[in-house]
């Protein structure tokens, strides 16, 4: 499966990854347009969160915790986001070559004022990043996983 060859490629290298468990990775892709994008991938093959076991049910909130802390703790405050799960086809098929994972699409750039969405020719060509996914990487791996207060 090719998204789980590559996980065991970032697993290796360490460059993007941002937090990991027993279950599931967040990390951002080499391959993210968008500012603060990340991606979370189960480190087993899961077709669809109906596959999840107990553990693993925890460890998903867990990771979804996690992102989204660090995200509001960028820069301190509620921090907006568009997210989506990927699953495999509702057409009664097994679809083994199928790996869950789900994408986070933050518009923030630099601050809480600061956003990027993408349009013109970015939508219709090459997206421009203005910043490295290693670098947004070692961003993330330094935010706190706890919560500030946001009142």
């Amino acid at each position: 499966m090719l998204l789980l060859d590559y996980l065991n490629i970032e697993l290796v290298k360490r460059e993007r990854l941002v937090y990991e468990n027993n279950s599931f990775v967040l990390l951002v892709p080499f391959w993210a347009a968008w500012p603060f994008e990340t991606i979370i991938i189960p480190k087993r093959s899961i077709q669809d969160i109906t596959q999840f076991t107990e553990g693993e049910i925890e460890q998903f909130a867990d990771i979804l915790k996690v992102i989204t802390v660090k995200y509001d703790n960028i820069f301190n405050i509620s921090f907006p986001y568009s997210a989506g799960i990927h699953q495999a086809p509702t057409d009664g098929g097994e679809h083994k070559e199928w790996q869950l994972h789900m994408h986070f699409y933050p518009p923030l750039l630099r601050s809480a004022s600061i956003k990027k969405f993408m349009v013109g020719y970015e939508m219709f060509a090459n997206p421009q990043r203005d910043i490295t996914p290693e670098k947004i990487a070692e961003i993330l791996i330094n935010v706190p996983n706890e919560h500030y207060n946001l009142g």
